[in-house]
This record gives C-alpha cells, sequence and structure tokens, in this order.
C-alpha cells in the first residue's frame, strides 16, 4: 500500500505542477494521470486471478507480468483513453495514462535488488534487455519513502492551494 501511496503522491505534484503551465491541466486531468501512475501495479491483479485461469479460459498463453513494462502501459493507456467520447480528450487521456505509469516506472528504478542491477529488463519490454546498475535508494518495503513522496505532494499543494488567482491559468467554462 505504501508504494501506491508514493507513486499517487509522486504523480499529483508533477501533474499539478505541470498544470501551473499548460491551461488545460486542471485537477480533472491531474486525476487521470494519478490513475496512470498506478497502471503498472495492475500486474498485481494475479493475486486474484491466476494466469493459469485466465490461460484456460481464453486458450491463449497469458501472463500478468508484461502489464508492468513499457510495452503493458502504452497498451494499458490506449484502452483507457477509449474511455473518453472526444479524440482531443482521448488523446489527452492516453498523454496522461501513459505520463502517469511512466512516472511509476522511473520512480522503480533506483530500488534495490538482491543482484544489484536495475529491473529495466522487464520495465522496457518488448525492447532488447539492458540491466546496469541500480543505485540502491530503497526498496519498496522501506516507510520513508512514502514520507517524502507525501512531503513533495503536501508543499505543491499548499503552493497550488494558495497561489494568486492571477497566476493561475483561465478555465473555459464549458458549454452543454
Amino acid at each position: 500500500m505504501a508504494e501506491w501511496l508514493t507513486h499517487v503522491f509522486l504523480a499529483y505534484a508533477l501533474f499539478t505542477v505541470v498544470g501551473w503551465s499548460v491551461d488545460w491541466l486542471d485537477a480533472k486531468w491531474v486525476a487521470v494521470g494519478i490513475v496512470g501512475s498506478i497502471l503498472p501495479d495492475l500486474d498485481r491483479l494475479d493475486l486474484v486471478v491466476s494466469e493459469e485461469l485466465i490461460t484456460a479460459a481464453t486458450g491463449v498463453p497469458f501472463e500478468w507480468s508484461g502489464i508492468n513494462s513499457l510495452g503493458g502501459v502504452v497498451v494499458l493507456s490506449a484502452i483507457g483513453a477509449l474511455l473518453f467520447e472526444h479524440g482531443k480528450n482521448q488523446r489527452r487521456a492516453f498523454v496522461l495514462l501513459f505520463s502517469g505509469s511512466l512516472s511509476h516506472l522511473v520512480v522503480d528504478l533506483p530500488q534495490r535488488y538482491a543482484d544489484g542491477l536495475m529491473l529495466t529488463n522487464t520495465y522496457l519490454f518488448p525492447l532488447p534487455p539492458w540491466r546496469p546498475p541500480t543505485p540502491g535508494w530503497y526498496v519498496s518495503a522501506d516507510q520513508w519513502v512514502v514520507v517524502v513522496a507525501l512531503v513533495v505532494a503536501l508543499v505543491v499543494f499548499g503552493i497550488d492551494r494558495y497561489r494568486p488567482a492571477d497566476t493561475r491559468p483561465a478555465v473555459a467554462e464549458r458549454a452543454d
């Protein structure tokens, strides 16, 4: 749970700060980016539905691990973007879902692993495997990581909330 919170807090901070410069990136779109930040961890659905069950039901070999990769998040972002009505909104949704997913993968890269190498071989699928050394800054169970992410999110929230109104992007009224 702490790992998911870390990704959510950091995505909130990232997309909120980007929203200060991009007119259309309001709170609704920030939420889409936050959803993207947890897409790579959908591979944990294997705890609920086994790969064997899906393979037996569909007759097609299936693995959940492909979701936690560059190729997997492209597919999930495209599927998520289809939930939006207009082409412009679909493109925005894809960019935000993919960016949120990419932020997740990047934040996970400097984790400490037993062999001392990054997990880029799985993240970069379907690209060729490459595993440089990891700086080993943290393990996913470290509690201080979520505390740092929370502090960053709170600072950004405070700045965003108390910014002068004239520095906020103008939000166009929706015509119904």
